[in-house]
């Protein structure tokens, strides 16, 4: 069997920064490799595109340059937000707003990214929205550890389901569980 749309691949991989030598900012083992089903869209066209037709125990290795993998840095994805967002009956819970920390939140499409914290003043947040990898050229070396058809509900739902259960599926079907930590008053506010 090989690598193709619709098909369940197991990878490994270690991911380095910028290069070869670069330095590890992912690594995957054997017992907890990254699933997905192929070709929907879940992941970067560029790497499925360099996995594309491989078969099991397959190794890989490709670079994926910043403008097909996450983009230059934004400058306007750094924004000040304010203090009160972060406040849960008045009180900011200093623990997880502080520098360094980042805090998933909403935009004001619903979708789910982190905010790296800046800096903290007495009015709001400096965050900085870009994916930590922004900037940098990627570089995954790895092999495929499974490839398989998926069952019906992950071709329905197009992500496949760990141990049979959906984990992304709220009552009202995928990717509309309305249970994420932070979310409660955020229709947030920046704009790409």
């Amino acid at each position: 069997m090989i690598i193709e749309s619709n098909k369940v691949v197991s990878i490994v991989y270690d991911l380095r920064k910028d290069s070869v030598d670069g330095e590890i900012v992912e690594s995957l083992k054997i017992d907890q490799p990254l699933v997905f089903l192929f070709g929907t869209g879940n992941l970067l066209p560029k790497f499925e595109e360099n996995l594309n037709g491989l078969k099991k125990d397959d190794k890989f290795s490709f670079m994926l340059k910043t403008e097909e993998a996450y983009g230059p840095v934004q400058e306007n994805a750094i924004v000040d937000v304010p203090l009160d967002v972060f406040k849960v009956d008045g009180q900011v819970d200093h623990s997880m707003v502080k520098v360094g920390n980042a805090i998933p939140m909403l935009d004001n499409e619903g979708r789910r990214l982190n905010g790296l914290v800046i800096s903290i003043s007495d009015e709001s947040v400096k965050m900085d929205f870009n994916h930590p990898m922004a900037g940098s050229d990627l570089f995954f070396n790895g092999k495929v550890t499974d490839i398989r058809e998926p069952n019906a509900d992950e071709l329905k739902h197009g992500h496949v389901h760990s141990s049979g259960s959906c984990g992304n599926c709220g009552d009202e079907g995928c990717g509309s569980s309305g249970h994420h930590h932070h979310d409660h008053d955020h229709d947030h506010h920046h704009h790409h």
